[in-house]
């Protein structure tokens, strides 16, 4: 999830709503699961991976679901 926080926190707000509507989901959405830290959705994950250039990666907010990806990583 630090991430994800780095990520948003590095974009002005008119383009944290631009990739958050990329993503399939808003801002709020977002902003709400950096507090509570739930488990995003796996679709979620890939587009937010993808959406940003790979900055924030889907086997960080979810090793579970691609463990070959953290593997490769390490």
């Amino acid at each position: 999830m630090e991430t994800l926080r780095k990520y948003l926190n590095s974009l002005p707000l008119n383009e944290q709503r631009a990739f958050a509507l990329r993503c399939g989901t808003s801002i709020g959405y977002l902003r709400k699961a950096l507090s509570t830290k739930p488990l995003l959705d796996g679709a979620l994950c890939r587009l937010l991976d993808e959406n940003s250039g790979g900055m924030i990666s889907r086997a960080d907010l979810r090793p579970d679901i691609w463990p070959e990806l953290t593997d490769k990583a390490a």
